[in-house]
């Protein structure tokens, strides 16, 4: 259990977590261990995470244990201190009604905070594609970077980072439009984002849903739009098997907690699978893993 509200387990040593600040560590020195109190700490305006999303297990866990793995500081105005990573691990102890959090304080420009903080939520896949353009963006057009050394600063391909920022020419309706769908693959939205107006990219997304494309038939219903120059495309040429083909499957998907594995089902049929045909489905698998085991 943690001592009072300090928030560092007893019997641990403040440290920080090398998987994502090691090379900026080495060109910065090691950054100073200590508690830091939580009014004292103000947010970045420069993070790249526009949603935190629920934590309340992070809240039970920070509770019990503690918070294993110090926030990233810097010095900021006035005493206090802007947080550079641990967003999320900040607002948590705020819940959990810590008032005191174990820090690293760095000795960082505005330019290698932000690098950390996308560095920190890349490595863990926290952002989206459209968080992870915008942070893209703000290193390019506030800080002046090349898509090359947005590149080397994050640890990203060229071609990811420019086709990153290429999405966020979608308007922030339409994002949320693509979230409500589930429409999250970069592949997908970049076909979305080459739609010639949001009308374009509002049919594109309706056509996902209710006739389930895949990327490569989204690619040619967009160039058939463009060919037609109406954003609105009645599938003319088409036979009834190609649209069936042209379906993307439904996809049942699961993650449970504390597992480091998840599993994806899909089913290529007319109709969202019922629960029933999900469990004879899993049965199935089953019984085909314990075969094949048994073979061995």
């Amino acid at each position: 259990m943690s001592s009072g509200k300090r928030g560092l387990p007893e019997k641990r040593l403040m440290r920080h977590d090398r998987h994502y600040v090691d090379e900026l560590a080495q060109r910065m020195g090691e950054g100073i261990g200590r508690m830091v109190r939580v009014t004292n700490i103000v947010s970045n305006q420069d993070q790249p995470r526009t949603s935190l999303g629920a934590f309340s297990d992070q809240v039970k866990s920070i509770k019990r244990h503690g918070i294993l793995e110090p926030l990233l500081v810097r010095k900021g105005e006035r005493g206090k201190y802007e947080l550079v990573s641990g967003e999320r691990r900040f607002h948590a102890a705020m819940q959990a009604e810590l008032t005191e959090v174990p820090c690293i304080e760095l000795q960082v420009s505005d330019q290698h905070a932000l690098e950390i903080a996308l560095i920190e939520n890349l490595q863990r896949q926290d952002l989206n594609a459209f968080e992870e353009g915008e942070g893209f963006r703000t290193l390019v057009e506030k800080y002046g970077y090349t898509h090359e050394e947005v590149s080397n600063a994050v640890g990203r391909s060229r071609v990811t980072v420019t086709e990153s920022l290429k999405l966020l020419v979608i308007p922030a309706d339409i994002r949320a439009e693509c979230r409500h769908a589930d429409i999250h693959a970069k592949g997908m939205l970049l076909e979305i984002a080459k739609a010639p107006s949001s009308e374009a990219m509002r049919t594109l997304i309706r056509a996902i849903i209710e006739e389930r494309l895949d990327r490569r038939d989204l690619r040619q219903r967009r160039a058939e739009m463009a060919e037609g120059g109406s954003g609105e495309s009645t599938g003319a040429g088409q036979t009834g098997e190609d649209r069936k083909s042209s379906k993307r499957p439904f996809v049942w998907r699961y993650q449970p907690k504390g597992y480091p594995f998840k599993v994806s089902l899909a089913f290529n049929t007319d109709s969202e699978p019922e629960p029933r045909e999900v469990i004879a489905a899993l049965e199935h698998l089953l019984e085909e893993l314990r075969s094949s085991v048994g073979e061995e």
